[in-house]
């Protein structure tokens, strides 16, 4: 058994001389060609920068550098909103308005002036809520802000939940606030209006038609209403209805929009600000929290 060990020592000893001479050429050679160094850049060791080939080290938190982690598309796109605030993205009420989840609505009635009481019938309180920049509310939002907002109410309702009739000089009467939800009170078409038909309107001679027989408009009959909602002590309730032509207190309701809450411009409801309904008289409203939160 010996002298086969000794043999296969022998074979090792005799060709580990070339072996190593061969290594050492190979290493002269790549070195005086370039051909090491070619290697080292194809091959880059170790880095905190991501490099093709290389190896990805940890910064000292042993967490990869976030300039080495790619960008997606989406993140590119948030990257350029620059300045930007949380606040500036999310959806918020005007300042004068109370935010009611999905809507927006006033927190006073609208201020109907002394020159202008009388006027605010539902045309008139569409177009002020449209200048702006709003609409008139349904009877279920106005009935759905009941507990966030001093809404109108009867005399007997609490002045620290609704907005009640307080002056004594002109009587006092029970309030309600028109909605844009409307109904009629007769059955046919033309209990919702009639457009009428005009003096010199004829007929199609291709086909016959006899010329039609002229009547007049009627674009606020007093059979087509809008529902009155009031306060009830925080439950909201409906108050009956009241011809389009009619005034009546309201408030206007708006959609959120982006950005941090702004004023909705000069001379729009805000703080404890009159407003004259159908009774005239003045109103006071107000912003408060909801009653789970009292």
């Amino acid at each position: 058994m010996k002298p086969l060990l000794t043999r296969s020592r022998a074979r090792v000893a005799r060709h580990s001389g070339p072996a190593a001479l061969l290594v050492s050429l190979l290493a002269l050679l790549m070195a005086t060609t370039g051909i090491g160094e070619a290697a080292k850049k194809a091959l880059p060791g170790p880095s905190l920068k991501p490099r093709a080939y290389g190896l990805l080290r940890l910064n000292k938190k042993r967490q990869f550098p976030a300039s080495a982690i790619p960008t997606v598309k989406s993140a590119r796109t948030a990257r350029q909103l620059g300045e930007l605030t949380p606040e500036d993205l999310t959806d918020n009420c005007n300042a004068q308005s109370v935010d009611i989840g999905t809507y927006c609505i006033l927190a006073n009635p609208y201020p109907v002036t002394n020159e202008d009481i009388g006027k605010n019938n539902l045309f008139w309180a569409t177009e002020k809520c449209a200048e702006l920049g709003g609409y008139l509310p349904s009877a279920a939002q106005l009935i759905g802000a009941a507990s966030r907002v001093k809404l109108s109410s009867t005399i007997d309702d609490s002045p620290l939940t609704a907005s009640i009739d307080q002056d004594l000089t002109d009587g006092r009467k029970d309030r309600r606030e028109m909605t844009g939800t409307l109904t009629t009170t007769a059955a046919g078409s033309s209990a919702a209006g009639a457009q009428g038909v005009s003096e010199g309107a004829t007929g199609d001679p291709k086909t016959g038609e006899p010329n039609p027989t002229p009547f007049p408009a009627n674009p606020q009959p007093a059979t087509l209403q809008y529902l009155t909602v009031y306060d009830n002590k925080d439950k909201g309730g409906f108050a009956g209805s009241r011809p389009v032509s009619q005034p009546e207190s309201f408030r206007c309701a708006f959609n959120k929009k982006q950005g941090p809450a702004q004023d909705i411009g000069e001379g729009t409801p805000g703080g404890d600000q009159g407003t004259g309904g159908a009774g005239g008289g003045a109103q006071g409203g107000g912003r408060r929290p909801s009653r789970r939160g009292r």
